[in-house]
């Protein structure tokens, strides 16, 4: 069937069957592909469900933001976004396309996310207010601002304090704030000083930030946000409470609270428990314990958190994992002294059903490597970056062979080269070349000779992508 037959079905198609199909699509490839054909296109492409928000934006598989390309923006910002102005009530958009996307007028947008935002980009927005000459600041109410991931520029903390000194007087009304970057672990974080005492709101309903410790976690808490019902923090360390602090009321409007610290403590009871007390109305969760202890390095470790777990990221996980399902979870860590055996990785793609990112250490060898079991294929439909460093070659084997687990196209690998060569045989063994034929990126700590086996192993890897 050639193409002209194509439009001639689709054309002849009813508006109500039409739509169930663009529905199908992503909003902005419908939009750039089918705006302008004709009127009655045109007319389904008017409904709020393909115009109210746009993500003009793209996220390939290496989970990276980008710009649109020049072609699809320079359609959307000459011939279409004119034309859906009034529609429109939320974008997405990256940083270095605002001022062109932002120059359209959009007197209904009430919802700006804005993604790796730069040192500049900020100064313009929040100081100097340059690209939102056409939009009017009181008509926002929800904000998301993302800092770009590690290894790109990224702001300094001194203008993430401005970010935050001016963001609730360029937009007065906001009742979502959303502040955070892939890069959770080294993300300049918020501290409190001289310059925030504008960082109040009497609007403000919902608020996700990094905190650079409990103290600023307890400053957040000392009245200025008075609506708010929902908090989510992200702390670097916390210690015992300043004796500065003396805000000790109840938060009576507050509803759902999130804490997380990655690092290390020891205050649980002096902080942390002492902060909900000041939360009568919290809406009730399942709490989640989970306890290790690892005696080689004679070290523990206690996961204590929310059920439903509402974070975008699980790291440190055992053989201890209490299960359950995350389905907002995108990013994990595994890591025992105890080996992972089958079943271990069968519970974890069920109960991480969108995982994107999974880094595995573990150098104990499997014990039930060899068991004949009949077990199912293991599947990450969505996983892009595997990174399998400090890990015995069982765990290489698992992963690659394509009768244990069934991978996803166009995968970022990270492996050492001496487990990769031995479990495939020096390039050989059959069953791997499924899985290794999906690799598009190949990260490997060492130096090695590439071999003519090595390249028809990984067809679709550049050797630009090699280090």
């Amino acid at each position: 069937m050639n193409m002209e037959h194509s439009w001639v079905q689709l054309f002849d198609l009813p508006d109500e069957i039409l739509m169930i199909i663009f529905q199908k699509l992503e909003n902005i490839d419908v939009l750039y592909s089918l705006w302008g054909i004709n009127t009655r296109f045109d007319k389904i492409l008017h409904d709020p469900i393909f115009t109210s928000s746009l993500t003009l934006l793209q996220c390939p598989s290496n989970c990276f933001i980008c710009p649109l390309p020049d072609k699809i923006l320079d359609r959307f910002c000459l011939q279409i976004l004119s034309q859906i102005r009034l529609k429109i009530k939320w974008l997405d958009i990256e940083a270095s396309s605002m001022e062109r996307i932002l120059a359209t007028e959009y007197s209904n947008l009430c919802g700006l996310g804005i993604y790796n935002i730069t040192e500049n980009v900020a100064i313009g927005l929040f100081i100097d207010k340059t690209p939102l000459s056409r939009i009017n600041e009181n008509q926002i109410w929800s904000l998301v601002v993302t800092i770009p991931d590690i290894g790109r520029k990224r702001l300094t903390e001194d203008t993430i304090t401005a970010v935050c000194a001016r963001v609730f007087t360029v937009f007065p009304n906001l009742r979502y704030l959303n502040i955070y970057s892939p890069d959770y672990m080294y993300f300049p974080r918020l501290s409190f000083n001289d310059e925030l005492s504008t960082f109040f709101s009497s609007t403000l309903m919902e608020l996700h930030i990094n905190l650079e410790n409990s103290n600023d976690c307890l400053y957040l808490l000392d009245g200025r946000f008075n609506k708010l019902r929902v908090l989510y923090v992200n702390i670097g360390f916390i210690f015992p409470a300043s004796a500065m602090i003396g805000n000790k009321e109840e938060l009576p409007n507050l509803r759902c609270f999130s804490l997380t610290c990655q690092l290390e403590q020891n205050y649980y009871d002096e902080l942390v428990i002492p902060l909900l007390h000041r939360m009568p109305n919290l809406e009730s969760n399942q709490i989640i314990s989970c306890v290790n202890y690892f005696p080689k390095m004679k070290r523990g470790q206690c996961h204590i958190y929310s059920y439903p777990y509402t974070l975008n990221y699980y790291h440190n996980i055992t053989n201890n994992f209490p299960g359950g399902l995350f389905k907002r979870v995108r990013e994990i860590s595994l890591y025992d002294e105890h080996p992972f055996e089958y079943e271990f990785f069968i519970e974890i793609a069920q109960a991480f059903p969108f995982l994107r990112k999974l880094s595995l250490s573990n150098r104990k060898g499997q014990q039930l490597k060899n068991n004949k079991m009949n077990y199912p294929l293991i599947k990450y439909p969505h996983l892009n970056n595997l990174e399998l460093i400090d890990i015995h070659k069982d765990y290489v084997e698992l992963f690659l062979d394509n009768t244990k687990t069934l991978l996803s196209d166009n995968l970022c690998l990270s492996v050492e080269y001496r487990p990769l060569r031995k479990v495939t045989n020096n390039f050989k063994k059959d069953t791997m070349r499924f899985n290794c034929a999906k690799v598009i990126q190949l990260m490997i700590p060492a130096k090695f000779k590439i071999s003519q086996r090595f390249k028809a192993y990984f067809p679709h890897v550049k050797m630009s992508q090699f280090y």
